[in-house]
């Protein structure tokens, strides 16, 4: 089997020199916690990492489609679509992606004074699965924001911001109840379509269905067609294209993400269609549209 621990198309990770950040574990704030190395890798056929010894930092693994395994105290766990890991330091680990159905996955190494207390009680894989209540993107957008702070790292400051911002992310992990249950506003008068579009939102990185949406909310295709576009006036698939369009907007317009970056973590296999598909909706190329709106941001 072919074994591949990086250089995977699409991939993204940032780190900084051992020696800087042993040097910003000094720090009284920093050094309690801090990531040491962040990544992003979607769809990693071959993926493969074996630890023998363990490593000195703990590792968060977090699957957003496909499926993988690790192996750790002598037992294998299949890791799937909406679940997490957090690997414990100084203990023998393995990991890797499935191959027929790969992971994708978000990852990061942390370290520091109070890394031991961010451990789940138990080894086996958790959930975070999308919902009424669900906050995914939230998620994913400070994952973006502690890795662009980390990317800048160089710079104290930023070193510090990403350390801070990594408790945040961490416990919207470990205090899953708690993060998606802050932001519960009152439901009597949230209508269906609301809801439908929030999952869709919330899964907006994936390739949903008709039926795979229907099932979720228990009808049948052309009886769930029926209601939403009753409320809405277009098609759940329209409207669910368009939401990733308006996401990509938000990519294209917040960060230095290339487009083909943007493309992958959007869930398409092709940039092409990404972009014939950006173009129909917005009247204009992502580039074109990224041109714009950098011109924009330069008039006073």
């Amino acid at each position: 089997m072919v074994k591949i621990k990086e250089g995977f198309k699409g991939e993204r990770f940032v780190f900084l020199p051992e020696q800087l950040l042993e040097e910003y574990a000094q720090d009284p704030l920093i050094g309690n916690l801090y990531i040491r190395k962040i990544g992003y890798f979607p769809r990693v056929k071959y993926h493969y990492i074996r630890k023998e010894n363990g490593c000195d930092y703990m590792m968060l693994i977090y699957c957003t489609d496909g499926k993988g395994w690790y192996q750790i105290g002598g037992h294998t766990y299949e890791v799937n679509r909406n679940e997490y890991v957090i690997i414990p330091r100084n203990t023998p680990y393995a990991f890797g992606a499935d191959e027929e159905n790969p992971w994708t996955i978000y990852w990061l190494h942390f370290k520091g004074r109070s890394c031991m207390h961010f451990q789940n009680a138990t080894f086996s894989p958790e959930p975070v699965l999308p919902g009424e209540h669900s906050r995914l993107q939230d998620r994913l957008g400070l994952f973006e924001e502690i890795y662009r702070a980390f990317s800048m790292a160089y710079v104290k400051e930023y070193m510090l911001y990403s350390s801070l911002c990594l408790y945040s992310f961490l416990g919207s992990f470990l205090c899953l109840e708690q993060y998606r249950s802050v932001l519960t506003c009152n439901e009597e008068k949230v209508s269906f379509s609301d809801k439908v579009i929030h999952y869709m939102q919330e899964n907006v990185q994936h390739n949903l269905s008709l039926k795979q949406l229907a099932a979720y909310f228990k009808y049948s295709p052309s009886h769930f067609s029926m209601l939403f576009q009753r409320e809405t006036g277009v098609s759940p698939i329209s409207c669910f294209l368009q939401l990733k369009i308006q996401k990509a907007c938000q990519y294209i317009e917040l960060t230095d993400l290339k487009l083909n970056e943007i493309s992958t973590l959007l869930g398409f296999e092709e940039p092409a269609y990404f972009s014939r598909l950006f173009s129909k909706v917005m009247g204009l190329s992502p580039s074109e549209y990224r041109r714009k709106e950098a011109g924009r941001t330069l008039l006073p």
